[in-house]
């Protein structure tokens, strides 16, 4: 089973792109307490979840996609690979976020961070705009 988002976001998807598409710019991720990129990894320290790491597997700016995979975190995880797609939309963005976890327990888990995370990104889309 996976997790999929999709939300039409009122911007284009280059300004968008400028947010989600820089692995070291997680200010629209909930629950950050602080971050780390090396390049390769991000590591996170997670408000009430300790530490999180994910790998970019890829990040293709054309196509404006980006997935990442979950190497590290409490509890561990069997496996997570999660991919952002930012399509041009008449009305802006077309918005895809998909979450592919193992166990499914955790599922409602990842989701609402994944929906709390979009939420945060449109305040701060809204902010800057």
């Amino acid at each position: 089973m996976a997790i999929k988002i999709e939300e039409i976001l009122p911007y284009p998807p280059a300004t968008i792109w400028a947010i989600v598409g820089e692995p070291d710019r997680v200010d629209w991720v909930t629950g950050v307490e602080s971050a780390e990129f090396d390049g390769e990894v991000r590591r996170f320290k997670m408000v009430g979840a300790g530490g999180l790491a994910e790998r970019i597997n890829q990040r293709d700016e054309p196509r404006m996609y980006l997935e990442y995979s979950v190497i590290e975190s409490t509890p561990p995880l069997q496996s997570h690979v999660a991919s952002i797609t930012l399509e041009a939309h008449a009305d802006g963005t077309r918005f895809i976020w998909q979450t592919a976890v193992e166990p499914v327990a955790v599922e409602p888990f990842i989701a609402k961070g994944m929906k709390g995370s979009l939420a945060q990104l449109a305040d701060i889309l809204a902010s800057e705009n």
